[in-house]
């Protein structure tokens, strides 16, 4: 008679004899901190903080890519399209308009991120 083979469950390892978690930091380019930096504020010194704060540069290194990019992107006004078109008989109106959000403030309730682990 042949004994079925049972599973054999392998042991767990434990966090300790893993090796420790490295994280690489790459802060972002001036670039990309300044598209960041208009998409969260309206502002221009507001943008000139948080991509100063993004960076790790002074607000004077980072005012002038903020105010050539503001200048580079116009403030897009809401698009309204008035479309009459069909048959003769019934005539249809098409409106299509764009509205803008107000901003998303978000606020970290839980403990700062420990970059030792």
């Amino acid at each position: 008679m042949m004994n079925a083979s049972r599973a054999v469950k392998k042991p767990a390892k434990s966090l300790q004899d893993l090796p420790p978690i490295r994280v690489r930091r790459e802060p972002p380019t001036i670039a990309e901190a300044v598209a960041a930096a208009q998409d969260l504020a309206d502002d221009v010194e507001q943008q000139v903080e948080i991509a100063a704060g993004l960076i790790g540069l002074p607000l004077d290194e980072v005012r002038p890519q903020v105010l050539a990019a503001a200048k580079a992107k116009p403030e897009r006004a809401p698009e309204r399209i008035l479309s009459t078109g069909g048959t003769s008989r019934a005539p249809r109106t098409v409106i299509v308009e764009r509205r803008t959000r107000p901003p998303l403030v978000v606020e970290r309730r839980g403990r700062p991120f420990d970059g030792r682990r």
